[in-house]
């Protein structure tokens, strides 16, 4: 079950938020000291076996775009306010993300009782000519387990024509095992992916798909602590069908018509190996600014 955790007034964040870096010069030990401190739930999902997420981490990886805005998430001030209010309505599970931000909300006292999952491969930065080769320059299995996190999610993006993607592949699986062996969640991103014009683009048809769920499914010498972060493509009933691994519906970009992203949402979550939802941009930067309705829109569906 979701603990209800008042979230001070809008007035009272910002206060809060604009006292972060006080915080950081002053005691930067605090961080520690919040995270052990931090009340954790006793497991990931409650009784209806669902769980829903909000993604923060990608920043880290350059990705600051939100709807039409170019720089949406470059304001970590309005950033950090907009998961205030998301982590405080009913049904939202936590949050996903690299250590600045959740250090930032354990600062800010509203990660308690919440699922807490760390971002760990950003090095694929956006746009980059080395994308492909996603390193490792975030969280690591033993801090995620050191700072009291619930698990530790990573990208994998298969180019068959990049060299790069064999070690991605090799770091991915190493920290699969590394999670379980500490019995914490790790959460795959999969996607098969090609270079367009310059650029990485993911293939989202089902067939790809369908490959892209089958290698991550395997990665690691374990899968008992796996979960996959797939994005809602065709013939999903038949992508899923790849693996009995559960699974979690990613957001993406901020869709310009949210009915039907909620739509599609809808009929994936019928499947009975998608088990909930991790969005980020779509939820924290709707269309209509209305953060609270948004994430209470996709609650819903839950």
């Amino acid at each position: 079950m979701t603990l209800d955790i008042p979230v001070p007034p809008a007035d009272a964040r910002a206060e809060r938020i604009a006292g972060l870096t006080e915080a950081r010069v002053m005691r930067p030990e605090s961080v520690a000291e919040a995270a052990e401190r931090r009340t954790r739930r006793e497991s990931l999902v409650g009784e209806s076996g669902r769980l829903m997420l909000l993604a923060a981490d990608h920043p880290a990886r350059g990705a600051l775009a939100a709807g039409g805005d170019p720089l949406a998430m470059g304001d970590r001030g309005e950033l950090l306010d907009r998961l205030c209010v998301a982590l405080e309505r009913p049904g939202v599970d936590g949050v996903l993300g690299t250590a600045d931000v959740i250090e930032d909300l354990l600062l800010l006292g509203v990660l308690e009782g919440k699922v807490v999952v760390g971002s760990m491969n950003r090095g694929g930065l956006a746009g980059s000519s080395f994308e492909i080769d996603d390193r490792f320059t975030a969280y690591s299995a033993a801090a995620i387990a050191a700072s009291g996190l619930d698990g530790g999610k990573m990208l994998l993006r298969v180019d068959d024509e990049d060299p790069a993607t064999v070690r991605t592949l090799e770091a991915c699986a190493r920290a699969v095992s590394e999670l379980a062996g500490r019995g914490l969640m790790a959460m795959v991103e999969p996607f098969i992916s090609r270079r367009v014009d310059g650029r990485v683009r993911n293939d989202l048809s089902p067939e790809a798909m369908t490959r892209a769920v089958a290698i991550a499914s395997g990665l690691g010498t374990t899968s008992a602590y796996t979960w996959l972060k797939v994005p809602v493509v065709a013939d999903m009933e038949r992508v899923m069908a790849a693996s009995t691994l559960p699974a979690l519906l990613l957001g993406g970009e901020v869709a310009a018509d949210p009915q039907a992203a909620r739509e599609g949402w809808r009929r994936a979550l019928r499947l009975p190996t998608v088990r909930g939802l991790v969005v980020g941009r779509s939820l924290l930067y709707p269309p209509d600014g209305n953060v609270a309705a948004a994430v209470d829109a996709a609650v819903e569906l839950l």
